[in-house]
């Protein structure tokens, strides 16, 4: 890290790019996002564990053509999503019908694929069940808690720093949440129980990251006594704490590469938005949250206080 040691960046100097890419991929979610909704009546791919239905899945002793599989299940399983879970050989079931436990769905499908296929040829690795009530129910659940952690993070920076800096990192979070949510609906990541999980997660290393900031900027506002100029005091806090978040954020991205790699395909959809997450959380930490706060800052400048005027000491009478 000595690279950045002695940093000195001018990051707030390229705010306005900044602001223009956030915009544009805000932009480009919220199109894809109406597209979506018009056309398949929804903007987000939901899984099993928020539409309700049945999730098999299928492990083939040899490797079987998607193609065939669709043949095999669409008839018996109308409206079934099939996708390559992995290898050549792993295959995800998606079907919209449900059953207590999904023992019928299940059984459909294994009497499926042993007619042809032939016994032994695979074996159901897993099966889900999701009753359509509890799977509205966990929508509104899911949607409560990425409120709520906001609303949360609000009350705390007001009371930890300023509410400027509340407002400033809501501001920054929110922009990461939902560039991740549009990166979920642009390329139909499927919404599941463990992708909430990775948002959460998102939107607490993102708010760690800016709260690091921030704590420097507010030790060199009282270290200057409110004296300097606002601009430079920003941009220098960045590349003071620049070490610290390059560190951070490398060591992570490694981790999750990893997981990515050799995680296998049940843990790989969740290390990829972790992965993007992470960059997003960054990248917003920099160009978005601090110079919201200077926006902020020079918007609603603190009121300077007021000093007392001292009088004039008295001066002591000479002795005779």
């Amino acid at each position: 890290m000595r690279l950045f040691a002695n940093a000195n960046f001018d990051f707030i100097g390229h705010r306005r790019r900044a602001y223009l890419v956030s915009g544009l991929a805000l932009a480009i979610s919220i199109v894809v996002a109406v597209v979506w909704q018009i056309r398949l009546g929804s903007w987000l791919n939901y899984g099993v564990d928020f539409t309700g239905g049945t999730l098999v899945q299928v492990e083939f002793t040899e490797p079987t053509p998607i193609g065939d599989l669709r043949q095999v299940i669409s008839p018996i399983l109308p409206g079934s999503e099939i996708a390559q879970f992995g290898s050549e050989r792993d295959f995800l079931i998606r079907a919209p019908q449900f059953t207590d436990e999904g023992v019928n769905v299940t059984e459909t499908v294994v009497s499926a694929l042993t007619n042809r296929y032939g016994e032994g040829s695979f074996t159901v690795t897993r099966s889900e069940a999701v009753g359509p009530k509890i799977g509205s129910e966990l929508q509104r659940k899911a949607a409560f808690a990425i409120l709520l952690s906001l609303a949360v993070t609000l009350i705390y920076l007001a009371f930890r720093f300023e509410w400027r800096f509340g407002v400033a990192a809501i501001i920054s979070t929110a922009h990461d949440v939902f560039v991740t949510l549009g990166i979920l609906s642009v390329f139909r990541f499927e919404v599941s129980l463990t992708t909430v999980a990775a948002v959460l997660t998102i939107l607490g290393y993102s708010l760690n990251d800016t709260i690091v900031v921030f704590d420097r900027i507010r030790e060199n506002l009282k270290a200057s006594g409110r004296r300097e100029e606002i601009v430079p005091l920003v941009n220098r806090s960045i590349n003071e704490t620049l070490p610290r978040t390059v560190l951070t954020s490398v060591t992570t991205l490694a981790t999750l590469f990893a997981l990515f790699v050799f995680g296998g395909g049940t843990i790989r959809e969740f290390a990829l938005i972790l992965f993007l997450g992470v960059v997003i959380g960054t990248y917003s930490s920099i160009f978005i949250a601090s110079p919201v706060l200077l926006e902020i800052m020079n918007r609603w400048k603190p009121k300077p206080k007021q000093v007392r005027p001292v009088g004039r000491p008295v001066q002591a009478r000479a002795r005779s």
